[in-house]
Order: C-alpha cells, then sequence, then structure tokens
C-alpha cells in the first residue's frame, strides 16, 4: 500500500514538473526570444490579465429573458455563464433529435434510406457555413449561437447511434424474441438502446468536443456582448493579446473539465458493467 502511494506521489510529481516547465520555457520565450507582446504576451501578463477579469465586475440578469433583475458578478464568469448558456442550448437541441434519428435509422431499413443521403449532403457543411442562415432565420440572440453549435453536434450524435444499432449481434435480438420480447418498443428498450450504449456515448462525447469548438464561431456574430469566444475577438480588435490568451486558456480548461465530467458519469454509472471485476 505505501509503495502505491509512492508510485501515485511520483507520477502526479512528473505531471506538475512538466507543466512547471512548460511555463518556465514560455516565460523565457516570450521574454527574451519574441519580445513583443502582442505576437506572444508572457505568462505574467496572462496571469495579470486574468487576475483583472476575474476582480472586475459587472452586472449579470437573474432572469435573461427580461433583464429585470441583475447581479454584480466578476466579468469572466459572465462570459463563462453565457458561453454555457449557448452551449447547452445546442447540445440539447442535438442531443433531442440526433440520438432519436439515429435510433430510426439504426433499427428500421427504410427510415435509413430516406434519411441517410440527405444527412450525407448535409453532413459536409461546415458549421461556420450556417452562419448567414443563423441570423436570418433566428436572429441575433443565444439561440442562434446554440443554432451553430447545434448543426457541429448533431452529426456525431447521429452517426454514432445509428451505428450502434446497426452492429447489435442478431442473437440478441433472436434471443430476446425467444423470452418474449417481440414488440420493436420493447425490443429497442431493452435490446438495441443497452447495447448500443457504448456507440452511443461515444458519439455523445465526439458531439460535444466538436460543440465546444464551434463556441467561438457561434459567439463570433454579435449574438451578445458577453461570452468566452466573443470576448476573444473583442479583445483581439483592441490589440490586447494577454486578455485573448486568457479566454483561449479557460475555453481550454474548461472544455476538458466537461469532458471529464462526461467520461466520469458515462463510465462510472452507464458503463460500469463494462469495467469488469476489480481486485
Amino acid at each position: 500500500m505505501v509503495k502505491g502511494r509512492f508510485e501515485s506521489l511520483k507520477g502526479k510529481g512528473v505531471e506538475i514538473l512538466s507543466i512547471v516547465s512548460a511555463l518556465i520555457i514560455w516565460q523565457l520565450i516570450a521574454v527574451y526570444v519574441v519580445q513583443n507582446k502582442f505576437f506572444l504576451p508572457s505568462f505574467t501578463d496572462v496571469s495579470l490579465a486574468f487576475y483583472s477579469v476575474v476582480s472586475r465586475q459587472m452586472d449579470f440578469p437573474v432572469d435573461i429573458l427580461s433583464f429585470t433583475r441583475q447581479i454584480q458578478m466578476p466579468v469572466l464568469i459572465v462570459d463563462l455563464l453565457y458561453s454555457l448558456m449557448h452551449f447547452f442550448i445546442g447540445m440539447i437541441g442535438a442531443f433531442l433529435i440526433g440520438m432519436p434519428m439515429g435510433m430510426l435509422m439504426g433499427w428500421f431499413r427504410s427510415v435509413e434510406r430516406v434519411f441517410d443521403p440527405l444527412i450525407e449532403v448535409v453532413r459536409p457543411i461546415p458549421p461556420l457555413a450556417w452562419i448567414p442562415f443563423a441570423i436570418i432565420w433566428i436572429g441575433l440572440n443565444p439561440f442562434g449561437a446554440g443554432f451553430l453549435i447545434f448543426i457541429g453536434a448533431l452529426f456525431p450524435i447521429i452517426i454514432n447511434t445509428f451505428t450502434g444499432f446497426k452492429n447489435i449481434p442478431r442473437i440478441y435480438v433472436e434471443a430476446a424474441k425467444v423470452l418474449g420480447c417481440n414488440k420493436d418498443r420493447e425490443l429497442i428498450r431493452h435490446v438495441a438502446l443497452p447495447s448500443a450504449l457504448p456507440s452511443i456515448a461515444a458519439g455523445i462525447r465526439i458531439a460535444m468536443g466538436v460543440g465546444w469548438m464551434c463556441l467561438v464561431a457561434a459567439e463570433m456574430f454579435g449574438v451578445s456582448k458577453n461570452g468566452l469566444g466573443y470576448k476573444i475577438w473583442h479583445h483581439y480588435y483592441l490589440h490586447n493579446m494577454d486578455f485573448v490568451l486568457v479566454y483561449m486558456l479557460v475555453l481550454g480548461f474548461l472544455g476538458l473539465l466537461i469532458d471529464r465530467l462526461l467520461r466520469l458519469y458515462v463510465e462510472g454509472r452507464l458503463l460500469k458493467w463494462r469495467t469488469g471485476m476489480v481486485i
């Protein structure tokens, strides 16, 4: 047990040393090699910018729809909340549409024949190409940003759900029918969905990564005056590259946190049966 703890601490020490070394190299290159804050701000510059956006307060509407009640919050937290709102609008829409469509395509051959050519035509179109239609159809509001994230996240969910249902071993279905599970609804609920769950979970994870990458573009066209993606472009126009790096790093770490939480829930709850016995 003591040896195991020592190995664990040793592994964490290597990770910490790696991060510290990277920060030192970044600082030295920025100060002594680049010597231009616009091209590469140093770690200390970014740290001061981070302190500025955390310590500076601004109004945040408690009721986002009516903007009648407001409270004071740090600027970075306000931007974070707006970005999470845009992100989850798109992800919820992609999940509610993509998963049922993938299930129907994977289970019913006729549905696959109808929708597969349409999906394969629309899927290669980059989400950025939908910006003009997002403005025309929805307007400059949070749902316009959510629409672009929805487009980016929709197809990974459809494809992985379809693949999971398509690859269900026939013997599972036949065994369920022998045991009295004959209706499509019962087969989907008790056989197909549990069997396809690993593929569906992988699709949702990929979709969240794609949706998070679409966030900057979704907020770029002025859906609001707040948001992590919007502030990247705002500070770029002001040539405040230290603030640009702050918001880039926040995007990266927050995306990592969302991915880890999803993996923890999926692997610890939904797919716990795949881990086997731990002795």
